[in-house]
Formats: structure tokens, C-alpha cells, sequence
């Protein structure tokens, strides 16, 4: 017998990455600008890596507390109130090995094997995969493409629930769509899940990356203190600091010791040393948070403009997260469209493929770079487009 049919279904059931796919075929080709993955191409600031690396010269490298140090919890805190107007305290945050690690801990808070979740696609593919490798039953919910836009419907999401659904899973602004809740949206999924005795697992991840003015609406601007809302986030795209792996949750302080216990039984822990690091991104980054919207707002405009201009691409500009999420006549399979955009105009792209139901048609680029690199990516797509 193969050894892979000894092993669980749960986790031989874990789907490969579409994005990942592409990436690796097109890595390391020369020129290629790679827009495929959602990070921005600035390094961590000196700041941030300094706070670290001082820490782990020190000798910060022991075994520490299991929901995060007492400083970074507090920083998170007053991080929260000043960008979000609570008054939570640092019993409510907990510090986490990535924003996915956050995910897989919510999910195992909400879901028991069987139960489901709703989530809105297309979406990041990560999400159903985090829910069913823990046993939920990821049940997808699909936004409305309208002249060029995202929308939910409301009766939809209400009709999609069923006797075993115990949460809603919404990430807003969203990946890959740009879709952003107002606060209409959110009074009005927070009504549902309260009528309906559902948890909220809340990505708000992108808040800061807003459009229309300000960060983004968000479930602490309408929640009431006893609500079932966890919310998930990661220090990756505010500070860039993608490949920290730190996140955290936010959840009623009640729920501390099963979140610790948790975190004991998967990572035990984020180093110490890097904590120093999300503290002073949390301290002193503010303008951090800035000069990445600013360049993600002046290349979002780069990208989309030009595209537009070409007159086979359906989409208007996103309102929130760093993606264009491209619909581009002609193009039927996403997947081979994005491999051959590796090899014909050396950018790399994201298969609409990858982010499940009402994707397929779509192709994701993340626009967080260099306006100077966006032109010459969005000149080169243009043409790809214009050829085909």
C-alpha cells in the first residue's frame, strides 16, 4: 500500500495552491515584475528589524508567554483604540504564529468537525482550506460581479444558512476582490448572526487599505461587548513584515485560556525576539501604515487606468486591499492565461482559478509596488491583452 493512503483524509485532502503554482514556474526568470503573491516589495523597515535583532543579541531566545509579551499585548491595545477607538485591554489580544495561524485557531474555536462555515468567495484560497483541514465544512457563498464590481447579497447569505452552520467567515476589505463592507453591511451580517446565534471570524487585515477615505468599516464600529466576533489579523501588510509570520486575535477576554491552550498545542509560542520587533511596528509604524497606502493608492491607479484603457478588461477600481482582480476578454482558463503571461510579458499573475467558486474568469495582481515598476508591468500586460 503507498504510504500517502496510510496517512489521514484530512490531510491528504489539503489542496495545493493555485498561487503557488504559478509561482514556482515562473520564479527566477529574469525581468519578470511578480505581482502574484500579496506582499509589497518593500524590505521590514530598519526600525522594526533593529527592535528584533537587538533582542535576539540580548538573549530574548527562551521559552516566553504562550498569549504574547505583556508589551506587545499592551502595544496592540493602544493600537486599537487609536486607530479603532476601543477600549479593549491586553487580556483581549493574543499573539500568534501569522495571521493563518490565527485563522486555524478561530476555526478550531468555532467550528467541531462537521459544523459549517460560510464564507464569501472568490476568496483567499487559504481560508476553506484552513476551515476543512480542521474538520468544518467550508461552505462557499458567492459575491455578485455587477459592472465591474463586488457585491453581497444580504438574502443570500441569510438563505445559505442551515442547521449546521455555527459562523461567517468575512474578510472585508477583501483578497482577492476588493470588496469592502460598509457599515450598513456589517450592521446587517452582525443582525443575522445574532438572530441566527452565529460566530463572526473577522479578517479586517486590509483596514487601513481604504480608498474612499479612511480605514475601512469595521465590526468593532457596531458591535456590542457580548457579540461572538473573533477577529484575526497579521502584522504581514501594514509594517511589511510578510515573512515574520506574527498575527494575533482579538476575542472576549473570557475566551483567554482556550485561545492559550490553543497556542500551546501548535507553536507554544512566537519568539520573543520578533515580538520586540511587533511592538515597535505597533510603537512607531505608524507612518509605515501610510507610505505603503500611499504607494499601493498612486500604483492601484497606475495599473487599473491603463488596463481600463484597453477596453477588454472588466473591472473598476477596487475600494480596499492592494489587488486588481481582472476580467479580460477572451480569457476562459485563468490558469493557462497566467502561465502564459509569465512567458510572453514577464509579470506574474494570479489565477482566478485559486480563489474558488465565481474566480475562475479572473486574474489577481497585487498592485503594492513601486509606481515606477507598476508602469512598466501595466505597459507590458496591456500588450499581452491587446494581442490576444
Amino acid at each position: 500500500m503507498p504510504l500517502i493512503e496510510t496517512l489521514s483524509p484530512r490531510s491528504t485532502s489539503a489542496p495545493e495552491s493555485g498561487i503557488v503554482e504559478v509561482f514556482k514556474y515562473g520564479m527566477g526568470r529574469e525581468g519578470l515584475i511578480p505581482l502574484w503573491a500579496g506582499e509589497g516589495d518593500s524590505p521590514t523597515p530598519d526600525f522594526i528589524s533593529r527592535a528584533a535583532a537587538d533582542a535576539l543579541i540580548a538573549g530574548e531566545t527562551f521559552y516566553t508567554y504562550q498569549r504574547g509579551i505583556p508589551d506587545l499585548r499592551q502595544a496592540l491595545a493602544r493600537y486599537y483604540a487609536r486607530h479603532f477607538g476601543t477600549s479593549l485591554n491586553s487580556e483581549n489580544f493574543f499573539v500568534t504564529a501569522s495571521g493563518m495561524h490565527a485563522i486555524k485557531i478561530a476555526a478550531e474555536m468555532i467550528a467541531a468537525p462537521g459544523d459549517e462555515m460560510i464564507y464569501l468567495t472568490p476568496s483567499w484560497p487559504n481560508i476553506s482550506a484552513a476551515l476543512e483541514v480542521s474538520g468544518a465544512i467550508a461552505k462557499p457563498l458567492q459575491l455578485e460581479f455587477v459592472g465591474g464590481a463586488w457585491k453581497l447579497d444580504l438574502n443570500k447569505l441569510e438563505s445559505a444558512i442551515g442547521p449546521k452552520t455555527r459562523g461567517i467567515f468575512i474578510n472585508t476589505p477583501s483578497n482577492p476582490t476588493g470588496w469592502t463592507a460598509t457599515l450598513d453591511d456589517l450592521r446587517a451580517i452582525l443582525d443575522i448572526a445574532r438572530r441566527k446565534g452565529l460566530w463572526i471570524m473577522a479578517d479586517e487585515i486590509y483596514a487601513h487599505f481604504h480608498y474612499n477615505g479612511g480605514r475601512a468599516a469595521s465590526f468593532l464600529d457596531v458591535m456590542q461587548a457580548d457579540d461572538r466576533i473573533i477577529f484575526v489579523n497579521s502584522f504581514s501588510k501594514n509594517w511589511s513584515m510578510t515573512g515574520w509570520r506574527v498575527g494575533w486575535v482579538v476575542v472576549p477576554e473570557e475566551l483567554g485560556q482556550v485561545v492559550e491552550n490553543l497556542i500551546q498545542y501548535s507553536t507554544s509560542g512566537v519568539a520573543q525576539f520578533m515580538q520586540r520587533g511587533a511592538t515597535v511596528a505597533l510603537e512607531e509604524g505608524d507612518h509605515v501604515i501610510r507610505e505603503n497606502f500611499a504607494k499601493a493608492a498612486k500604483s492601484r491607479d497606475i495599473l487599473c487606468d491603463a488596463l481600463i484603457a484597453t477596453n477588454r478588461v472588466e473591472t473598476l477600481k477596487p475600494d480596499g486591499a492592494f489587488y486588481a482582480f481582472l476580467k479580460i476578454d477572451g480569457v476562459k482558463d485563468s490558469r493557462l492565461t497566467a502561465l502564459d503571461i509569465v512567458d510572453k510579458a514577464l509579470v506574474g499573475l494570479a489565477p482566478g482559478t485559486a480563489f474558488g467558486p465565481g474566480g475562475s474568469a479572473f486574474i489577481r495582481a497585487c498592485f503594492l509596488r513601486d509606481p515606477a515598476q507598476m508602469e512598466v508591468a501595466a505597459d507590458r500586460l496591456a500588450k499581452y491583452i491587446a494581442s490576444l
